[in-house]
């Protein structure tokens, strides 16, 4: 998502460096083609405009052209446009003071409402607070029995009443949160294919029935910039207080997060970014700018791995690496750890001046992952403990067993050995953190 934006405006601030000092004209070229590459990236036309002329006011000050770096300052100057463009600051839920908060959400069928409720309903009950899923949605086939689904998997209880009354089954479940002493509901309404008068009807008198604190768009991003019209139609009729913003992880331009909150007033809170019931993460402007503009994204990166590591297992790590104990049964629960963080290519994006020196078409194929895993899973308890016992039979017996070449067995070893006598040297520095190199995985 946004990788092709990514690259143009990489492509521009990099002519401008390499300028040395600027001129007026240096920045409206630059500008214009910041236009172009916005418009490009399905950015609504108001929306690109505005953040343009704003960025361009702001450069051509004496203060800029004249500074020692002034395409260094622009950039600065870009950054925190782009920010603002996305929301400013992150956008948390809020809570009624007197529970049940109720969560509305809304939008078109097919954006995928019930999904995200069941990953919204799992993220608030990682933190505390307990959800009942309300199926209000009575007119799509099966989901129903989809919010039932979902609300197993991540052990909540949910609201049903067959096809009635989406109202009345929307204020009974609040009615039922509060016998239960449940915290928060989260609503499931209907969608349509497109925006109609029926459908923004019944949840205007939904709204008016359960009077939620939250009422969420879900909006899908492959949908580009009519994402963006969809959004304001409903904040028209509804008021919608932020945005859910799924399938984040795919391959579309991504003009709907740079203009949703410039056409509505909704920041986004939520993104989704995976199929998985716990790939729901918070919004934060901030951080996308900086991986727009190839900055790298390290605090998510550590969010992710705090989420998987605790702080004693991080440190029975490096004594193993300090000690040189680090087998390959170790590396293969490292590696099966890494990949729950997602991509590894997008990972290694996050780090701060990486995404702009690793190649355009660098990847690291799951493929490949795979087969390191597959040959390390041929291999005995011992010879993963001691591969210096990996004689010719043994290795021929690992890639059949593998489904792999032998090529691809003496490739990973000699790189584990290496890696080994790497540690070792670093081993013996106080404070030195030794890292596996990426050579491991290729």
């Amino acid at each position: 998502m946004l990788d092709q934006l990514s690259d143009r405006l990489g492509a521009i601030f990099s002519r401008l460096t390499g300028r040395g000092k600027l001129s007026e004209s240096d920045v409206n070229e630059a500008m214009r083609e910041v236009r172009i590459a916005l418009l490009e990236a399905d950015v609504s036309l108001p929306a690109a405009k505005q953040f343009v002329a704003r960025v361009k006011e702001q450069a051509i000050g004496q203060n800029v052209l004249e500074s020692l770096s002034p395409a260094q300052t622009i950039v600065k100057i870009v950054h925190e446009e782009l920010v603002e463009l996305l929301g400013g600051a992150q956008a948390r839920l809020t809570f009624s003071d007197a529970p049940p908060s109720v969560i509305m959400l809304v939008g078109l069928q097919g954006s995928g409402k019930t999904t995200q409720a069941g990953k919204l309903a799992l993220r608030l009950k990682e933190q505390g607070r307990r959800s009942l899923l309300v199926a209000a949605d009575v007119y799509r086939p099966a989901a129903i029995a989809q919010l039932q689904t979902l609300g197993k998997q991540v052990d909540l209880p949910v609201y049903e009443a067959g096809a009635g009354d989406p109202v009345k089954i929307a204020r009974d479940g609040v009615n039922e949160a509060k016998r239960l002493g449940i915290s928060t509901v989260i609503i499931d309404t209907a969608g349509r294919l497109q925006i109609d008068d029926t459908l923004m009807t019944e949840l205007e008198r939904i709204k008016a029935a359960v009077n939620p604190k939250e009422i969420l768009f879900v909006a899908d991003a492959m949908t580009g910039q009519e994402a963006t019209n969809v959004a304001k139609g409903f904040n028209d009729r509804l008021g919608i207080t932020g945005v859910i913003l799924t399938k984040m992880d795919g391959d579309s331009r991504g003009g709907a997060a740079l203009s949703i909150f410039n056409e509505t007033g909704a920041p986004i809170k939520f993104v989704g970014v995976g199929e998985k019931l716990s790939a729901l993460e918070t919004f934060y402007p901030d951080r996308l700018a900086s991986r727009i503009l190839g900055m790298g994204d390290v605090l998510t990166l550590i969010e992710k791995t705090q989420s998987l590591y605790s702080e004693t297992q991080a440190k029975q790590l490096e004594e193993k690496l300090r000690k040189s104990g680090f087998t390959l049964d170790d590396f293969l629960e490292q590696m099966r750890q890494m990949k729950k963080l997602g991509s590894m290519t997008e990972i290694m994006k996050m780090i701060p001046g990486l995404s702009r020196a690793l190649p355009k078409d660098f990847d690291i194929p799951e493929k490949d992952l795979s087969r390191v895993e597959a040959i390390i899973c041929s291999m005995t308890r011992a010879e993963r403990r001691n591969p210096s016992i990996l004689n010719g039979s043994r290795r021929k017996r690992i890639a059949f067993g593998s489904g792999t070449q032998v090529s691809d067995v003496n490739k990973l070893i000699k790189n584990f050995e290496g890696a080994q006598k790497m540690m070792k040297q670093l081993g013996g520095g106080k404070g030195k953190r030794p890292r596996m190199p990426a050579g491991m995985l290729r």
